[in-house]
């Protein structure tokens, strides 16, 4: 049985987690969709807690969060630290939102916030043929950022991409990382729930555009179970 780490970088707020749960749950009930025999471990650094030996671990996953990689938070610097040496020691890793710009940041990238505002809603991404990981030309997802990988590590390459994200998607070289910048975890109500938390902040017609996206339909399963396989392989 494979054992998956799951790396909590942010809270999901009342009333939202009641509804949706936390990070790590949303991720739980992803990979137990995809293979329910897969047992999963949570280790909440945004509540103090204090980080494994990744050498000790199976496989790690990290979450997104309401933090940007360049923030000030205590946990940030030795989190980027865990990634290397997981990196290292070649630990099966995947990073999302959150997680896909800590791994780039920590192994060489550069990530900022956009130019381009807001990607809230449905998104979809070209996927690169071949690329092993993910099967499809496309992928549809829906996403919740401002921040964006800008420079992907020299290591990387990318595999996901779309005119709005050019890095949505990374795939290691040594063959047992990889990022993407969307949320196959998000159910749909969910993504509608952050859509709703950039009103004000975002321009009034692109949170309208991105609800009335997400009435489209997203492909969680397909990119969840890909992410299972990489993780569980």
């Amino acid at each position: 049985m494979s054992r998956i780490t799951v790396i909590e970088t942010g809270l999901v707020s009342e009333p939202s987690r009641a509804r949706y749960g936390s990070y790590p749950q949303m991720f739980e009930r992803m990979i137990r969709g995809a293979d329910a025999t897969v047992e999963i471990e949570i280790v909440s650094i945004v509540s103090g807690e204090p980080l494994p030996d990744p050498g000790t671990l199976q496989a790690i996953l990290i979450t997104g969060s309401s933090a940007g990689v360049y923030d000030s938070f205590e946990w940030i610097l030795p989190l980027e630290d865990f990634v290397r040496r997981a990196y290292a020691g070649r630990v099966p890793m995947v990073g999302v939102c959150f997680g896909h710009q800590l791994m780039a940041q920590a192994l060489g990238g550069t990530v900022r916030k956009s130019e381009k505002g807001w990607g809230i809603g449905r998104h979809v991404y070209d996927i690169a043929p071949g690329n092993g990981v993910i099967e499809g030309e496309r992928i549809a997802i829906a996403a919740s950022h401002q921040d964006q990988v800008i420079e992907p590590p020299p290591r990387a390459r990318t595999i996901m991409s779309s005119a709005f994200t050019e890095h949505a998607g990374l795939l290691y070289e040594n063959g047992a990382a990889l990022s993407v910048q969307p949320h196959p975890e998000f159910e749909t109500g969910y993504a509608h729930v952050c859509c709703d938390r950039r009103a004000g902040r975002a321009p009034d017609a692109l949170v309208a555009q991105a609800k009335a996206s997400l009435a489209e339909p997203v492909d969680n399963e397909r990119l969840g179970g890909a992410i299972t396989r990489f993780l569980s392989r």
